[in-house]
């Protein structure tokens, strides 16, 4: 080496550890999360709206189950609607004969229906064939809650019903 590339060869391994050093030190930073807030939880609340529920005339030969869902954020939802079994036929016999019984029931309450297994339920008429239903339910808080409406005979007999049934839910 000569002399004036050794004066300043010091200076130039000083310089190339620096840069190498800051290149090894130099690591990408993570890219930070979005800040969440609860305000960018919450769903358009369904207030002020209704759903209809079940709207239908069927035959009832033991039970019959229909579903429905109270979607997230539905403070005070209420269930109302009604009724009428007819024997046989629509608008046949509507009298004691063609009694049925009807209940409101949440997901809990319809796997214990489902399996035989005893309990109750938020609302239940027994006996009826022409019965107008008020009913409120449980805040739905921040999930959608899904509740079923059954309709069955109520002298256990597999004898043909009809029923006409008009339900709605108001938020």
């Amino acid at each position: 080496m000569s002399p004036a590339v050794c004066r300043f060869a010091p200076a130039l391994a000083l310089l190339g550890a620096l840069l190498l050093g800051s290149v090894a030190c130099t690591k990408e930073q993570p890219v930070p999360a979005p800040t969440t807030f609860p305000s960018d939880r919450v769903a358009p609340s369904p207030v002020g709206t209704n759903q209809i529920v079940l709207q239908k005339t069927f035959a009832l030969k033991g039970t019959a189950t229909f579903p429905f869902e109270i979607p997230a954020h539905a403070a005070q939802p209420h269930l109302h609607g009604s009724f009428q079994s007819f024997v046989r036929e629509v608008h046949g016999a509507s009298d004691e004969t063609a009694n049925i019984d009807f209940q409101v029931l949440n997901e809990e309450q319809q796997a214990a229906f489902a399996s035989n297994r005893p309990s109750e339920a938020l609302f239940s008429v027994e006996g009826s064939h022409n019965q107008e239903i008020n009913c409120d339910l449980p805040a739905s808080m921040n999930q959608p809650a899904k509740y079923y409406l059954v309709f069955r005979s109520s002298d256990g007999s597999r004898g043909s019903r009809v029923v006409e049934a008009g339900f709605r839910v108001d938020f």
